[in-house]
């Protein structure tokens, strides 16, 4: 087993960000995870030297390869104030005359990735992460090249939901991840990584190198389409995949009931404030439809989020039924829209994935270039 002890060894020899501290007494190290001779370091910097520190991150990588048992490294830079960074070096002995700056980095496109969208909802538990899962092989069977990224890092659904029990592969030159595949989508997941049910408790800064990480180290090759589950709210991760990809628009997930909607217009306006696009609303749990006699019934009121959506100018997108085939299929690991693709379930999902792709064909309203944004 190799320990964090013997990769902060390997990096003494790696010279910090002031080029005289070597990487650990400069206290450029935000985070060390190491899973089945896998090593992932994540070292805080200042925005405005990220080209500059690129020949110590190349270090950092060829320094632990070179380490007994490693099987593959992957080193990233996570942008950190100066001000944060300039405190971990004083705090070593180390001085700096960097001026305090913002955290924040102009948005990038993904190589090979035409059309990137975010699935977000303004809280948990309204089925956000199945609606993300089956909207993905959706575009998939509409013959979309389709990968799903799972930005809820705290709670990772993907790899239950996609029935998957492996460990992604690093690429040949041992740099990056390759994403493990179902259902004819590509997927990658912080769930892959670490155990089912081990707590990930990190800070802000590692949960955005961690994101930056599974969003940029991985081998996604040639998409029209990366679906991201983000996390429910308006936090970090959210304003983190604003800033780091032009995303194409944004899939509000909400249940009819009045608590959701409140919070599902939160989403609405937070993708407003950051100029995303809205692609459109979806009602999921909208009715529920008795498998014995066929009566309905509307749990959570019904149309809810259809109104919201007309009120705010917001295209809606469909209605998915609050049904047991849904629930069991999912728990399963197995998609509804590929388990049961004939069925009426399978058939409002399905229409959905593909006014999300006419959708994404034309531009969705009010797209424009994605900001660059700057938090303190």
């Amino acid at each position: 087993m190799i320990s964090r002890d013997e990769v902060m060894a390997a990096l003494a020899a790696v010279p910090g960000p002031d080029g005289r501290a070597s990487l650990p007494e400069s206290g450029a190290v935000s985070g060390v995870t190491i899973r089945d001779g896998k090593v992932f370091v994540a070292i805080a910097i200042d925005p405005a030297r990220a080209k500059a520190m690129e020949p110590m991150r190349a270090g950092a990588e060829a320094a632990i390869r070179a380490i007994s048992g490693v099987a593959g490294a992957v080193v990233t830079l996570t942008a950190e104030s100066a001000r944060t960074v300039a405190g971990g070096a004083a705090a070593h002995g180390h001085q700096t005359d960097a001026p305090p700056r913002r955290h924040g980095r102009s948005s990038e496109p993904l190589p090979g990735v035409k059309h990137i969208i975010a699935v977000a909802s303004g809280k948990g538990g309204v089925g956000k992460s199945t609606v993300a899962c089956n909207l993905a092989v959706g575009l998939a069977k509409l013959g979309l090249a389709v990968g799903v990224l799972d930005a809820d890092l705290f709670g990772p659904s993907m790899p239950r939901l996609f029935g998957i029990d492996a460990k992604p592969g690093l690429a040949p030159d041992g740099k990056k991840l390759v994403p493990l595949e179902s259902c004819g989508v590509k997927i990658m997941s912080i769930g892959f990584l670490i155990e089912e049910g081990a707590p990930v408790i990190w800070r802000g800064p590692m949960v955005m190198s961690a994101l930056n990480q599974l969003l940029r180290e991985v081998v996604w090759g040639e998409l029209d389409v990366l679906v991201v589950d983000m996390p429910p709210g308006t936090g970090d991760t959210q304003l983190t995949m604003a800033q780091n990809v032009p995303l194409a628009g944004a899939v509000i997930v909400s249940t009819p009931q009045d608590l959701a909607l409140i919070d599902a217009r939160r989403g609405i306006a937070m993708f407003g404030q950051t100029k995303v696009p809205l692609i459109g609303v979806v009602e999921n749990m909208s009715y529920f439809l008795c498998p014995h006699c066929g009566a309905r019934t509307d749990v959570f009121s019904h149309g809810g989020a259809r109104k919201e959506a007309e009120k705010l100018g917001v295209p809606f997108l469909g209605e998915v039924p609050l049904d047991i085939a849904i629930r069991a299929h999912s728990d399963d690991g197995r998609p509804v829209v590929a388990s049961m693709p004939e069925s009426p379930q399978a058939n409002a999902l399905l229409e959905i994935a593909r006014r999300v792709a006419e959708t994404l064909a034309v531009g969705a309203p009010g797209a424009k270039p994605a900001p660059r944004i700057r938090v303190l």
